[in-house]
């Protein structure tokens, strides 16, 4: 599959070595950068070894490039990228900036596909703008 992923902001492109690249900060204040698969529902996480966070840390995310915040208008604790695919249409790609929660969604137009065990846990923010497949 030929995706780009982009930032929401400047569209700058987040695609690193077949890995989506953030920078991040942990509550503690801690920075770093983190690394995820570009396959939704992947939630493989690469960093140094010396970055840690636990799990259930809200983990703050923000453009390698442009250095802004990436937090998503639905909810809080939700992270909004964006996807090109190989038709040039785009999608939004969220999910959830909270350590080891998997929960992911794809919203194109008005439908969402949604990803992960604690999906249903933002579930309820959708339903007023989208159809849920």
């Amino acid at each position: 599959m030929n995706y780009s992923y982009l930032c929401p902001k400047c569209k700058g492109q987040l695609e690193v070595g077949g890995n989506i690249i953030f920078s991040v900060k942990t509550e503690k204040g801690n920075q770093g950068l983190i690394l995820l698969k570009p396959e939704i529902g992947d939630y493989t996480v690469i960093t140094n070894p010396t970055f840690k966070f636990k799990k259930g840390e809200s983990v703050e995310f923000f453009c390698p490039v442009c250095h802004q915040k990436l937090s998503s208008e639905i909810n809080g604790n939700l992270i909004e990228i964006l996807m090109i695919d190989e038709n040039k249409k785009e999608h939004r790609i969220i999910f959830s900036k909270i350590a080891g929660e998997k929960s992911s969604y794809k919203i194109t137009g008005k439908y969402l596909e949604v990803f992960g065990d604690e999906a249903s846990h933002y579930i309820e923010f959708f339903n007023k703008y989208i159809r849920i497949n």
